[in-house]
């Protein structure tokens, strides 16, 4: 079976912004320990690996880290919508449904974005662990927790965009990532700031986290009394993130951009008979 697989910028409409994922399109099982290695060949934030069910538009999807699988993904599953649709295995005018780890994901076209309907994930208010300001090292204001992450508010934009925390520190930290946020004041048009941290996923920092903005959208829509809000995320390439909020749900909304497709030469491994 030959692979082939693509490179799509996440969250951006311009190239070599926002967040890279590649994308693999599968058209029978393989073994874990395959989608392991090419996600650690491949070294971005995460891999996608896509195979269909039945005959619709129904996908399972699957996200690798270069050092593990995770839960939930936004930016590399806006990646898979963007590569099924542009290379018509799926007409424009379907939604597509994703069978994953963190439950039903679904997503549809508006115009040239790409819009996703996720779990919010909000968090609970939790006191400042000195693990944790040791780590970070600047001003916090507040800091709340869900099952995957830490959340962290800090004073202003000036402290979270010269941010550089103690990253071996933040690996003591049991939680996937830690998410630091604050109110954009300068900004009309931006409602929060953030950056992704997550080294225990052999991550540093993450250029632009759709899964983050599942807690960060319900967090400032609370604070602000908004349900729909606009993100940035400061990292070096930078990206925005639309937030709907509805109940126990968010819809993130953003574009992406093909840049490189290729052929794996490394014929994919069957997974183990049971």
């Amino acid at each position: 079976m030959s692979v082939t697989i693509t490179q799509v910028d996440a969250f951006t409409d311009r190239p070599f912004r926002g967040n890279p994922a590649a994308v693999c399109v599968l058209e029978e099982d393989v073994a874990d320990t395959w989608m392991r290695d090419v996600s650690a060949e491949m070294n971005v934030s995460e891999t996608a690996f896509l195979r269909r069910q039945g005959q619709g538009a129904e996908f399972q999807l699957r996200w690798f880290s270069p050092t593990v699988e995770v839960d939930l993904c936004g930016h590399a599953t806006l990646a898979a919508a963007h590569v099924l649709w542009e290379d018509g295995l799926v007409a424009e005018s379907d939604p597509i449904r994703f069978s994953t780890r963190g439950g039903v994901l679904v997503a549809k076209r508006e115009g040239e974005r790409i819009l996703l309907d996720f779990p919010a994930i909000p968090v609970t208010p939790v006191p400042v662990s000195d693990a944790l300001a040791e780590a970070i090292d600047s001003p916090i204001v507040a800091v709340g927790e869900n099952a995957m992450d830490l959340l962290v508010e800090m004073e202003d934009t000036v402290h979270l965009r010269s941010l550089r925390p103690d990253f071996q520190k933040l690996r003591g930290l049991s939680a996937r990532g830690i998410i630091v946020t604050a109110r954009d004041i300068a900004d009309p048009v931006i409602d929060f700031v953030s950056r992704f941290f997550c080294p225990n996923l052999g991550i540093d920092e993450d250029p632009v986290t759709g899964s983050a903005h599942c807690a960060l959208g319900p967090y400032w829509g609370a604070k602000l009394g908004k349900d729909r809000l606009v993100g940035y995320q400061a990292s070096a390439r930078g990206g925005r993130v639309g937030v709907q909020l509805s109940d126990d749900r968010v819809t993130l909304a953003g574009s992406a951009v093909t840049v490189l497709r290729g052929t794996l030469l490394v014929a994919p491994t069957p997974p183990a008979e049971s």
